[in-house]
């Protein structure tokens, strides 16, 4: 089949990846992607936001199945336009990407559904939404309404006393709905108790009546070591989760996949495409910290290194509504995902600085670094995020600007090599968690790096 991939960065580039491996797949096309992309997939002029330059390629070229990597275009109603013109499309429809371009709206769901979640109240108001942070008087976590690139939730420090912890709720309300710090995506917000415990991410391929596991990995959010700082688009992510087992995985498809596809369901909008649950474990509870319409980045990356079988089926057999003739299994292996970012990201960050070392891992000069990994039964793959080329120069092109994955027998091997390769690679500024996968590590009493 041809396959067109909408999106450009890491995710896309680990979902190119795999689709190159396709044995179904005998054409690849992706929307102006980076360098690594570009390797694999025929890039393609059109922007992902241009739905309707993208549905006329699709039916020009008989594209066979389109996956939507990023969360825009599913917000602009891509799945509608494409199925419109009767193409084969993997993603929700605009009113079922509701589930992750409204907080409130999938806050509100899982109320119906019966879907455990932390108590929350929805505000347009900033005197009434920091009046009700005092009121409260608890560590809350505010949230942008809107999408916003992953940067528009606010979490206090687990160590910040409750004073400054309400303090950093009413200036996060200021934030967003008075300073306009995430534009309209700000200018209602949902407020939530904070919840302890450890976050959990989880994926299901859903067909709008069924749904199958696709895994679960656990991402690590904020800027720097130790869950401190800013939250980003995440800094790194590992799966399995050894903390967590199969039994707590058939829990959720239960307890949150299933009721909420029943309800998407009876209000007409079925959700069909990849439901990316975020979930919050503490002891034998759980739950939902929000909900989210496609591949998490760079959780996507290491599912992919698992990921055994023939993903454009897989997903063609989602979009067709007969996700349970999907046939795939993720490898027993442990996989980890090490996110090398700008100096300066989430916040301000400089573009065009000359990327190097690549070759040490990928190129000629890596033959004696592979076989050591391969005597080892550890495979290693750099996905390209924020990258670009000029003059012949990879360079930097965005805030994460490449993720290094390995996939190995045990963990620890896994998240060695991860950073072996990461620390290959440099560039002006470089910036990467330490930590990746420590809790883990810890909780198998092995000591990390």
């Amino acid at each position: 089949m041809k396959v067109l991939v909408i999106g450009k960065g890491g995710r896309e580039h680990a979902l190119c990846w795999r689709l190159n491996q396709s044995q179904s797949v005998w054409k690849l096309y992706c929307t102006i992607g980076n360098p690594g992309i570009n390797q694999l997939a025929e890039p393609i002029p059109i922007e992902p936001t241009d739905i309707e330059g993208l549905a006329r390629f699709a039916i020009e070229k008989k594209i066979d199945l389109t996956v939507v990597g990023p969360d825009d275009p599913l917000g602009m109603g891509v799945v509608d336009e494409f199925e419109r013109h009767g193409l084969k499309i993997f993603g929700p429809s605009k009113a079922a990407a509701q589930i992750e371009t409204s907080k409130a709206f999938a806050k509100d769901l899982m109320r119906e559904a019966g879907v455990p979640t932390a108590e929350y109240k929805v505000f347009d108001n900033a005197d009434a939404a920091r009046a009700y942070v005092r009121a409260r008087n608890r560590p809350v976590v505010v949230k942008a309404d809107g999408l916003a690139l992953g940067k528009g939730v606010s979490v206090p420090d687990k160590d910040t006393d409750l004073s400054e912890s309400v303090s950093s709720a009413v200036k996060a309300v200021t934030g967003a709905i008075d300073l306009n710090w995430f534009g309209a995506a700000g200018k209602r917000i949902v407020i939530e108790d904070r919840l302890g415990g450890e976050e959990l991410s989880f994926f299901a391929l859903c067909d709008g009546n069924d749904a199958v596991k696709l895994g679960a990995a656990q991402d690590h959010k904020q800027i720097f070591d130790g869950d401190r700082g800013p939250n980003t688009g995440g800094m790194g992510a590992y799966s399995p989760v050894p903390q967590f087992d199969s039994a707590l995985e058939d829990r959720i498809m239960d307890d949150v996949v299933r009721p909420t596809l029943a309800t998407m369901r009876s209000r007409g909008a079925p959700f069909r495409g990849v439901l990316f649950v975020g979930l919050m474990i503490d002891g034998d509870r759980i739950n939902v910290l929000e909900f989210n319409a496609r591949f998490g980045d760079p959780e996507c990356q290491t599912l992919m290194m698992r990921f055994e079988g023939d993903l454009a089926e897989a997903l063609l057999a989602a979009a067709e509504g007969r996700v349970d003739a999907a046939s795939f299994k993720l490898s027993p292996n442990s996989a980890v995902t090490v996110v090398l970012a700008s100096g300066g990201y989430p916040g301000e960050y400089r573009k065009g600085l000359p990327i190097s070392g690549l070759e040490k891992i990928e190129g000629a000069q890596a033959s004696d670094l592979k076989v050591r990994w391969a005597l080892r039964k550890i495979r290693v793959k750099i996905f390209q995020a924020g990258t670009a080329m000029r003059g012949g120069q990879l360079v930097t092109d965005g805030g994460r600007v490449l993720a290094a994955s390995a996939i190995a027998g045990q963990l620890k091997d896994a998240v060695d090599a991860a950073y072996q390769a990461a620390d290959m690679i440099e560039f002006e500024g470089r910036h990467m968690r330490r930590d990746i996968a420590r809790k883990a590590l810890n909780s198998q009493g092995i000591n990390s790096r």
